[in-house]
């Protein structure tokens, strides 16, 4: 697929399912901190599932996310615990522990190895934010990393796309892509509701165990 232009859903999507017959399991994998996860985490993974014809997408929030090390991140069992509450509703979504149970920093091209030798029947295709596409180039073992996976960055509408002189790389626009986690958590810390910003199960967990809350302004049930 050229990537100097951005092909319609309905382009893509067609011409997925007429290469359907006898093709192998596709596995998306939507790696991400998910601190929180939020809708629009659910709305891209569906998207990028339609619009690619996956048979299944896997979450996988890291263990030690080196590049937030410049600020405090919820523990991995509470972003784990709160991403299995987001997707369950969805039978095409499942949430891998491969990164959490990994010890030391949690690297993309060691993620995609293990579920590549978890899943060897999967054809892999590597979910993330189009603005990180242009870093790829720099993460450790870049180069296979484009042999490991296909790669799908998603943006919101109307912002611009980057452009990546790759065949192995995808870039498609995804509705609600305008939420982010660094604003629900200052929500959660300020005082102001993060409902609908995130699915409702989260909205009590973070609730329930009082994250992303300053110590001085806690929150509670009735108030996120």
């Amino acid at each position: 697929m050229c990537t100097g232009h951005t092909p319609t859903s309905t382009a893509i999507s067609s011409r997925l399912t007429a290469e359907r017959t006898d093709r192998p399991f596709r596995l998306g994998v939507m790696g991400g901190t998910f601190d929180p996860i939020h809708h629009g985490h659910l709305v891209a993974a569906s998207e990028v599932a339609s619009v690619f014809d996956l048979d299944e997408v896997v979450f996988v929030p890291t263990g030690e996310p080196w590049q937030k090390s410049d600020r405090e991140v919820a523990p991995a069992e509470h972003r784990y615990l709160m991403t299995v509450i987001a997707t369950a509703a969805n039978p095409r979504f499942t949430v891998s522990r491969v990164d959490i149970d990994r010890p030391g920093p949690t690297y993309t091209i060691d993620t995609l190895r293990d579920l590549a030798a978890q899943r060897p029947e999967a054809e892999l295709f590597f979910i993330t934010g189009a603005d990180a596409m242009e870093q790829i180039l720099g993460w450790k073992n870049a180069e296979e990393l484009w042999e490991l996976a296909h790669f799908v960055g998603v943006t919101r509408p109307g912002h611009e796309l980057p452009v990546l002189d790759r065949n192995d790389v995808s870039l498609m626009e995804v509705p609600a892509m305008a939420i982010s986690s660094t604003d629900c958590r200052e929500r959660v810390r300020t005082g102001h509701p993060v409902w609908y910003l995130v699915p409702d199960g989260v909205v009590q967990y973070i609730a329930k165990y009082k994250l992303y809350n300053d110590k001085s302004n806690a929150v509670n049930n009735g108030q996120i």
